[in-house]
């Protein structure tokens, strides 16, 4: 029998002896939350004033979580006080409530000590809000949850979009430095300020540093070739031939009707008319034509009855005598996206520069079966060793390090599919075993803070693993005549969660500051089965440090996407609730995602309030059973 089930099982008498173990813990308890305070004395000292409070109640919560309370939690669960489960956003005040109690019951005079406490329950609550509304801006009417939404390319071009998205319920827009560039930075940003002004509320937008990201580079273009194709019906019989648009060699404006294009010598093009036939022996040696059947200002528009395969080594010939040319090479075939098959067991070579290529072309070049592939940043090479883990594509594919070199490293893949993976460049990497000194700001992300200072709200401080990287971009936003720029850490490394504390106590330096779960990569530097942990881990951190969260990646990405929700994504979007704000990621459905998240969020916040729920009148069950007629039981 279990130590705690004895407890339960045994008759506790309720008398002064009873309480005095308790009583003793608790003050030595209180001692240490002190003590911790002091410690930690140059940490409080560097954060802003208006951090002071919460920084000290962050202080009291690293000493209550020091060790395992579990034992004193159930001793006063049995008694029927509070037990300190909820007591992130005002330690220390919690726990003189639970001992002034005690002390009481106990027939002992107690004299409050509100003075030491940085955070009552009333006030722990203002803070987290005020704290909230500086780095977020105000919470929309009805929802306390603020929405952050990634803005996609086109909206720099379409105002139409952005205001949608605000219509949609979009309180923050988040611009991705990592993609696009300065000018649609810009765009992106004119648009949301336009929109926001149109529609009468605050929308704020977050510039994301792009950071030092590890990716895979370029991989070789497997051979250029178009598949013509007609479609058929189940006996073979065509319903449809192939539409294919012919245009002058280098051009890009379509040809009307074509699903396909290809580009040709111009003078050759400007002699074909409607009814001509163009023959051609295709890359699998059989013979095909075309037939011209109309052409517009940007070229012709031919159609094909049966499966061709065209290279760059085609040569279509007009079957019509004339004047002229009769026949052109193909130019502009679209180049298939490079890609490396992967198995287990298998070897893949990761260099520090060069294009990628696949083992079947290794073996006539080098003279080696290994696939290769770059990465972006070869420095890390100086910096893991044998024997640790290497990630791909947000954990697709998983492998070991098997032998550094100085120009290469040999990693063999220990997770893919049965049928193994394909591997694609600009595709992630991550070395969660790995010491990786990497500074947070790149010389990109110093460059284009010179545009983020003059249009966002808060910037998103991307890698941050210890307190210097934050020191870093606070000297930079000073230099840059922007201190009190928003600052959200993104906790997306194991070494960042790690080093957590740290870097609350460094952000919590600026006048607005803030964190976001970036629940993907975390996934994949922590382990899956880690991931529900360490994400409470930071919410309780977080609350109490009194700093908002905003809970990020794949929020509802299936219904962004495919305009279908799964039910476990509705349910995570419901866990939202208790952060401060959730992130939504791009997709032809975001309007949809969004009115989605709004609801959801508008009903949760009746039942839930960051970890404490909420008694609310549940009006499904508000009519009494009939205790005479009990209802069937469903099978």
């Amino acid at each position: 029998m279990s130590k705690a089930k004895k407890i339960r099982e045994q008759k506790i008498v309720l008398d002064e002896s009873a309480y005095k173990p308790l009583i003793e813990q608790l003050w030595s308890l209180r001692k240490s939350m002190q003590e911790q305070e002091s410690v930690l004395a140059p940490w409080l000292l560097g954060v802003d004033p208006c951090y002071r409070e919460s920084a000290r109640n962050f202080a009291h919560y690293l000493a209550l979580r020091h060790a395992d309370r579990r034992p004193l939690q159930e001793s006063l669960d049995l008694i029927g006080v509070s037990s300190l489960g909820r007591a992130e956003s005002n330690v220390l005040a919690n726990l003189d409530k639970v001992l002034g109690i005690l002390l009481r019951l106990a027939d002992e005079s107690w004299q409050p000590h509100s003075k030491d406490e940085p955070s009552s329950i009333q006030s722990s609550r203002g803070l987290l809000e005020e704290h909230t509304t500086a780095l977020l801006g105000p919470p929309p009417s009805g929802r306390a949850v603020r929405i952050m939404v990634t803005l996609p390319s086109e909206a720099a071009s379409n105002f139409g979009l952005a205001r949608q998205m605000v219509d949609s319920g979009m309180d923050i827009a988040r611009i991705n430095c990592a993609h696009d560039g300065a000018a649609e930075w810009r765009a992106m940003a004119a648009n949301v300020r336009r929109a926001a002004e149109s529609v009468g509320r605050p929308v704020r937008i977050l510039m994301d540093l792009g950071g030092p990201k590890l990716r895979t580079g370029s991989i070789a273009a497997a051979p250029a070739v178009l598949k013509l194709r007609p479609q058929r019906d189940d006996f073979g019989r065509v319903l449809a031939s192939a539409q294919v648009g012919l245009r002058p060699a280098g051009t890009t404006m379509p040809v009307a009707g074509a699903t396909a294009h290809l580009g040709v010598n111009a003078a050759w093009l400007t002699r074909l008319k409607a009814g001509d036939h163009l023959d051609f022996t295709d890359a699998s040696g059989a013979d095909r034509s075309l037939v011209v059947v109309h052409r517009d200002g940007n070229g012709v528009l031919a159609e094909c009855a049966r499966t061709a395969y065209l290279v760059t080594d085609t040569k279509i010939k007009r079957r019509r005598k004339g004047i002229g040319r009769r026949s052109t090479h193909l130019y502009d075939l679209p180049f298939k996206e490079g890609m490396l098959h992967l198995d287990r067991g298998s070897h893949l070579r990761l260099t520090r520069g060069g294009i990628g290529e696949s083992s079947a072309e290794e073996v006539e070049k080098r003279q080696h079966l290994l696939p290769s592939i770059s990465c972006t940043l070869p420095e890390i090479f100086e910096q893991v060793s044998i024997g640790e883990r290497i990630w791909f594509d947000d954990g697709r594919i998983g492998g070991v390090i098997r032998r550094t070199e100085r120009d290469w490293l040999d990693v063999e893949i220990t997770h893919a599919r049965d049928n193994g993976e394909k591997l694609a460049g600009d595709k992630g990497i991550n070395l969660p075993d790995s010491q990786l000194n990497l500074p947070a700001l790149t010389k990109k992300d110093c460059e284009d803070l010179a545009v983020v200072v003059k249009l966002a709200d808060l910037v998103g401080l991307s890698f941050v693993q210890r307190a210097s990287d934050v020191e870093s971009l606070r000297s930079h936003l000073r230099d840059l005549g922007a201190p009190n720029l928003g600052i959200m850490l993104k906790i997306e490394t194991r070494r960042s969660f790690e080093n957590l504390p740290e870097l609350l106590f460094s952000v919590m330096g600026n006048k607005a500051a803030g964190v976001m779960i970036a629940r993907g990569d975390l996934a994949v530097e922590c382990g899956y089965e880690r991931l529900a942990e360490v994400q409470e881990e930071i919410l309780w951190a977080a609350e109490a440090a009194h700093i908002p969260v905003i809970w990020a990646t794949q929020v509802l990405e299936t219904l962004a996407k495919t305009g279908l929700p799964s039910r476990a994504e509705i349910t995570d979007a419901a866990m939202g609730e208790r952060a401060e704000c959730v992130m939504l990621n791009k997709g032809a459905h975001i309007k949809e995602a969004m009115r989605t998240l709004n609801d959801i969020l508008q009903r949760m916040q009746a039942h839930h309030d960051k970890k404490r729920p909420l008694l609310r009148a549940l009006h499904a069950w508000m009519s009494t059973p009939n205790v005479n007629s009990p209802s069937k039981s469903i099978d």
